[in-house]
C-alpha cells in the first residue's frame, strides 16, 4: 500500500483582537510557533512500524485553506491532531475519502471522542498506536479494516519502541526534532491533555534506546535541537543521573518540560548542563496561592511550592539553563489581581521567557467533564476554541470578557520590548553572578 503519514500543525486562535496584537509583538507566540514548527512524533513512531512492503509519505498541513492540491495516490492515510485542528482534519479526511484513500485518524482527540470521528474516518486508533498498527495495516491491505483499534489504558512497554522514522523527514526543513523519554506523570494535572490521558502510570523508556535514537538524529540532522517531549522529564533522577554524563558526549542541545523540583539538586542541574540543556519549561501556573488548590488529581502539590518559586528559577538560570515560565489565567479562585501578580512575578524572577495560557478543556480531560458538570462550558463541543488562548468557559471571580480582556493585556506587557530585555539580562546576570562565585570559590581553595 501506499501510506500517507498527515500531521495537521500550525497555530490556532480565534480572539481576533490577540492576535492583533499577539502576532505582532516579540515573542507572543514564540512558544507556539516552536511547538507547531515540531514533527509528529506519534507518525514518526508508526512510520517506523510500517513493513518495509509498504510505501510512505510523511506530510504536514499547517493550514487546509492553504492546501494547493490534495494529497492524491494513496491507499490509506493516517492523520494525527489536535483538538483545535480537527475540523480542519476532518474536512480533509472527508475530502480523501470521497477521493477513495481509506482514512484512520488517532491522537487524544479521536481517542476520546471516537463517535464524531467515525463520521469522517473510515477507522478510529484510540490510546497507544503502537499495540495495533500493524494488524490495522494488515486488515486494511486485505480489505477488512475496523472501525474501531486499541482502547484507552492500553499499555505498551517503551522497552519495545521502535526507532522513530526520522528518515522520512527533510533535514533541511526542520531544526528542532522530538524525542520520547517517558509516557505519563505522576502529578496528574486536571487540565492535563497528554500521555496521562491513555497511560495509567509513569513508565520510562531505556536509556539504550534514548541514545540510540539521539545516533540517529545525529546521523540524518547537521546539528539537531531536540525537545523531549515527555509530560515530566525527569521524574526518575537516578534513571537520569546515569543517562546525563552519556548524553553528554554526544553533544547535542536539547530542551525539555519538567517540574520545579529540579531546583532543588544541584546535582542534576550541572549535570543537564554539562549534557547540552539549554532550556526547561515548567508549569507555575500561578504565582500566588490563589488558582492552585486542587489542581492536581492525586495531590496538592504546586500549592505547597510557589513560595519558592523566585528562588527556584534563580538557581535553575545560575547553571546556564533557561527557564520557560508557564502560567493559567483564570483558573479557580484567582481574581482580577492575578494579572498584575504575573507581571510583578517576571520582572522580579526574570525567568528567560514566559508562556501564558487560559485554561483549557480539552475533550478527555478530568477538567472537561467537570466543567461540563457544573454547566461553565460556553461551548461545550467548540473544539477550535481549544487553542490555550480562547477563553470557552465561564471564571468563578470575573466575567468572560473580563478574563479574555486581561489576558490580552497582559500579553502586551509580557511580550513587549522592554520586558523582553529585562528578562533576557535578568538570566545573564544570574548565570554570570553563579560563574564569578564558582570562580572565586576556586580561587579561595587554592
Amino acid at each position: 500500500m501506499k501510506i500517507a503519514l498527515i500531521s495537521m500543525n500550525g497555530i490556532r486562535a480565534n480572539d481576533k483582537k490577540l492576535l492583533r496584537l499577539g502576532l505582532n509583538l516579540p515573542g507572543f507566540v514564540e512558544r507556539s510557533r516552536a511547538i507547531a514548527s515540531l514533527p509528529s512524533l506519534g507518525l514518526l513512531t508508526l512510520g517506523a512500524l510500517t513493513p518495509q512492503e509498504h510505501e510512505q509519505t510523511y506530510i504536514e498541513v499547517p493550514d487546509i485553506n492553504q492546501l494547493e492540491q490534495l494529497p492524491k495516490g494513496f491507499d490509506l492515510a493516517a492523520i494525527s491532531c489536535f483538538s483545535a485542528q480537527i475540523e480542519e482534519a476532518y474536512q480533509l479526511a472527508d475530502r480523501l475519502r470521497a477521493s477513495g484513500t481509506k482514512v484512520v485518524m488517532g491522537g487524544n482527540h479521536v481517542s476520546s471522542e471516537t463517535e464524531e470521528a467515525l463520521i469522517h474516518a473510515d477507522s478510529v486508533m484510540i490510546g497507544e498506536g503502537e499495540l495495533f498498527w500493524v494488524s490495522m495495516l494488515e486488515d486494511c491491505a486485505r480489505g477488512d479494516l475496523k472501525e474501531t483499534y486499541g482502547s484507552m489504558f492500553g499499555n505498551f512497554n517503551l522497552a519495545e519502541a521502535p526507532l522513530p522514522a526520522y528518515g522520512l523527514l527533510d533535514p533541511a526543513k526542520y531544526n528542532r526534532l522530538t524525542l520520547q523519554t517517558s509516557r505519563g506523570c505522576p502529578m496528574r494535572c486536571e487540565f492535563c491533555a497528554s500521555s496521562v490521558l491513555y497511560t495509567r502510570r509513569y513508565k520510562q523508556k531505556p536509556k539504550e534506546l534514548v541514545l540510540a535514537e539521539i545516533n540517529q538524529l545525529k546521523s540524518l540532522f547537521p546539528r539537531p535541537f531536540i525537545e523531549f517531549v515527555d509530560d515530566n522529564t525527569f521524574v526518575d533522577r537516578r534513571y537520569w543521573k546515569t543517562l546525563l554524563p552519556e548524553l553528554a558526549e554526544k553533544q547535542v542541545r536539547w530542551f525539555a518540560e519538567t517540574d520545579v523540583s529540579v531546583a532543588d539538586d544541584p546535582e542534576l542541574l550541572e549535570a543537564m548542563k554539562l549534557a547540552g540543556c539549554k532550556q526547561v519549561l515548567i508549569g507555575f501556573e500561578s504565582p500566588c496561592e490563589e488558582g492552585l488548590n486542587g489542581l492536581e488529581l492525586n495531590c496538592n502539590w504546586k500549592a505547597t511550592r510557589w513560595k519558592k518559586y523566585k528562588q527556584a528559577i534563580q538557581k535553575i538560570q545560575a547553571h546556564g539553563i533557561r527557564v520557560i515560565a508557564c502560567f493559567m489565567v483564570g483558573l479557580d479562585g484567582q481574581g482580577a489581581g492575578i494579572f498584575e501578580a504575573i507581571l510583578e512575578f517576571v520582572r522580579e524572577a526574570t525567568p528567560f521567557d514566559v508562556q501564558i495560557t487560559v485554561p483549557t478543556a480539552f475533550p478527555g480531560t478530568p477538567y472537561y467533564r467537570r466543567l461540563l458538570a457544573e454547566g461553565r462550558l460556553i461551548e461545550p463541543r467548540a473544539w477550535s476554541k481549544c487553542t490555550l488562548f480562547d477563553v470557552n468557559f465561564r471564571p468563578t471571580t470575573m466575567s468572560q470578557e473580563d478574563l479574555a480582556a486581561g489576558f490580552r493585556n497582559l500579553g502586551v506587557e509580557l511580550y513587549g520590548d522592554y520586558m523582553m530585555s529585562h528578562r533576557r539580562e535578568g538570566f545573564m546576570r544570574q548565570w554570570k553572578d553563579n560563574i564569578i562565585c564558582r570562580r572565586r570559590a576556586q580561587r579561595e581553595a587554592i
